[in-house]
């Protein structure tokens, strides 16, 4: 197929996909533009709730399979949009629109690389591509729940913003609820057991943690008090008070070993994770993926944020045309060239790898 033609047409793809509202857990009508998409282009696929995926035409059981994948679910728009967020539109060689960035403009340029490559005989890997549903909320249909669906899959290409440089590492996430205690008390009376007082030794302890292992790729664990609520009443003091601590994790540690850590050590009457099924990622800088992009000039680096990646069972590269410090913004926006060399890229690093 002709990649130019394939380009235009995966932007006007783009263009379908933010003008659809697909908020997660709601990307019936997105989902449908895909599968229209791909039926344009003869090729078979299948459909899991909202997760529309194929395999390439000569898919050989006995071969290691690549899997492709990026979102088509958005967050909602924050209120400091000053553009209609379901109107797509170009001003300056810019795509504005919700979704644009974070990942539509990753999903279509791995739509239209998996379009390129799909009727390939002879491919050293079988390709599988997932356009997912429900990333954003990290929900129960999406990547995760096609895995047992899907073929088996050996390494994969997660689809975000990184200015098409090599994300070869990923922080993983575990969120924890914590209580602190105290004794409940009219506000006019003697407390020596205030439990909002005693807080200011726990955030102090949040604050001043550090986690003895860092990563090359990923430095140092990062912990945030990002919540806290307590009160009803200006005059009674409260029994507890709630936290909420983010903490990003780094590849030298498990969620699991994060969690011990805080279990054991934290001056709180108690603290609880919320998943620990969310961990760090990583491929081998020795993969070919990245040794292959590295001989393309770009370059490698360890991820702060979350994405899909985070479920996979196998190696994985983050990789896409955006930026993202773009994502979750307001007025969001994708530059059109920035696809159209993530596409280029894209299909040189497979020609490198898989042809």
């Amino acid at each position: 197929m002709v990649l130019e033609t394939l380009t235009t047409e995966a932007i006007d793809l783009l263009k379908k996909l933010i003008e659809t509202e697909s908020f997660s857990s709601e990307e019936d009508a997105t989902a449908t533009h895909i599968e229209a998409w791909l039926t344009l282009y003869d090729i078979d696929f299948k459909r899991t709730k909202n997760n529309v995926w194929a395999v390439n035409k000569h898919f050989k059981e006995e071969k290691p399979t690549l899997l492709l994948n990026s979102h088509h679910d958005t967050v909602k728009p924050n209120s400091a949009y000053t553009k209609d967020p379901l109107n797509a539109h170009i001003e300056d060689g810019k795509l504005y629109g919700l979704g644009s960035n974070d990942a539509g403009g990753c999903l279509v340029s791995l739509i239209a690389t998996f379009a390129h490559y799909y009727n390939y005989e002879n491919l050293k890997y079988n390709l599988v591509i997932v356009a997912s549903a429900e990333e954003e909320s990290s929900g129960p249909n999406g990547l995760n729940s096609m895995l047992s669906i899907i073929p088996k899959i050996d390494v994969a290409i997660v689809g975000e913003p990184t200015l098409m440089n090599l994300a070869v590492a990923e922080k993983g996430l575990v969120v924890f609820d914590a209580i602190i205690e105290g004794t409940p008390s009219h506000a006019a009376h003697p407390n020596d057991n205030n439990s909002i007082y005693n807080t200011i030794e726990a955030l102090q302890w949040f604050k001043n943690l550090k986690f003895d292992k860092s990563s090359e790729a990923l430095g140092d664990v990062k912990l945030t008090v990002t919540q806290i609520n307590a009160g009803k009443q200006h005059n009674v003091v409260p029994a507890h008070v709630n936290l909420v601590i983010d903490v990003r994790v780094n590849d030298a540690y498990s969620n699991a070993e994060i969690a011990n850590i805080l279990q054991k050590n934290a001056p709180v009457t108690s603290i609880k994770p919320r998943s620990l099924r969310l961990n760090s990622s990583s491929i081998p800088m020795e993969h070919d993926l990245v040794q292959a992009g590295l001989a393309m000039g770009r370059t490698s680096y360890g991820s702060p944020t979350l994405s899909d990646q985070a479920v996979l069972p196998c190696p994985s590269l983050k990789l896409g045309p955006g930026d993202s410090t773009r994502s979750h913004s307001a007025d969001e926006f994708i530059y059109v060239n920035e696809i159209e060399e993530g596409i280029k890229i894209y299909v040189e690093l497979l020609e490198r790898v898989i042809v």
